[in-house]
């Protein structure tokens, strides 16, 4: 038998959103001091990047099947990344359609991608200030579609997870960037 996690209340998304803010807090320390050439620096031989297309627009590498061993990201590839569940999960949140992978578009190395990201947080602040209680133990519609066992507050949770690992490889990165220039 399988019971249901509890209902979550307006401590639990206080909670959350502090955690959100931390998380944030410590991205904020690495986007002020990100340079442009930082983003598309390939760490190593096998990596994903971003690319650009014939069109012009950045194009992510990407594999329906994780490849072994998995590539090494680059920042552009983990700025790409946060962009495209950042806007599906914020789609969710506030009842939007949700965008399909392909229509999330890197917008470019340094200040673009920073203003970008730094727009999507706060979409997704704006998303949360509307959370009710009831909104909160609702069943979420993302990343687990229809799946009772997993609530709206699970779904900010897995956000701030996913921002705070994204958050810490673009961090490395950028620190191992920046030691190995001397």
């Amino acid at each position: 038998m399988t019971t249901s996690p509890p209902a979550p209340s307006a401590p639990a998304l206080d909670l959350l959103r502090w955690q959100f803010d931390l998380t944030w807090s410590l991205f904020e320390y690495h986007l002020e001091r990100i340079e442009p050439d930082d983003f598309l620096w390939e760490p190593a031989e096998n990596c994903w990047t971003v690319r650009r297309s014939a069109d012009g627009t950045w194009t992510p590498d990407w594999a329906d099947t994780e490849p072994d061993p998995v590539p090494v990201p680059t920042i552009a590839w983990l700025s790409w990344h946060m962009g495209w569940w950042w806007s599906v999960a914020a789609d969710h949140a506030q009842g939007r359609t949700p965008r399909e992978r392909s229509d999330i578009t890197w917008p470019g190395a340094g200040a673009p991608t920073v203003e970008w990201l730094r727009a999507l947080r706060k979409d997704w602040l704006a998303a949360l200030a509307g959370l009710t209680n009831s909104d909160l133990a609702a069943t979420a519609p993302f990343p687990w579609p229809k799946d009772p066992q997993h609530t709206v507050a699970h779904m900010i949770a897995w956000v701030n997870a996913e921002l705070m690992k994204n958050v810490a490889e673009i961090g490395q990165l950028r620190l191992q960037r920046a030691a190995a220039r001397g």
